[in-house]
């Protein structure tokens, strides 16, 4: 097993920048597609791009807040776990659309099954969610933040 050290404290040393991130990841949340489903994709992006301690941070928030742990642990098979409603399984679907974007086509068809789940605002507030969480992810995998130890 590799453990990881923190390369550097990136929050301290960009801390208007840090803060900026922390902002739109709350503003996110209080937004129109609700802290759960924000949560849900935070998750979801995070299984994406690798980034352990996002993973062990959603994960923890949505058990907090009352989510099945079976049910997350599906979060990554969506496609075939019953646990989901059609609009996470439509807000997964686009999260995996843009995050993997260039190897991905975002196409007018997929955008349509998007809309039959979404309006415009909630739309436009996903895909703030999406680049958000993809932002905490590459900055925290290339910084190596570590999972913190105990519960």
């Amino acid at each position: 097993m590799s453990q990881h050290t923190a390369r550097l404290p990136y929050h301290q040393l960009a801390n208007k920048a840090f803060m900026g991130l922390v902002n739109l990841s709350e503003t996110v949340k209080k937004g129109s597609i609700g802290a759960r489903l924000a949560e849900l994709v935070f998750l979801r992006v995070s299984q994406i791009n690798g980034c352990a301690y996002c993973m062990d941070m959603h994960w923890t928030y949505l058990v907090k807040d009352g989510m099945e742990p079976r049910h997350l642990n599906a979060v990554a098979g969506w496609r075939e776990a019953p646990f989901f409603s059609e609009r996470e399984r439509a807000a997964f679907r686009w999260a995996e659309i843009i995050t993997a974007t260039p190897h991905s086509d975002a196409s007018d068809e997929e955008f349509a099954l998007l809309k039959a789940q979404f309006n415009d605002t909630e739309i436009a507030e996903l895909g703030f969610a999406i680049g958000v969480i993809n932002a905490w992810n590459l900055i925290n995998a290339g910084m190596r933040s570590p999972i913190p130890q105990g519960a």
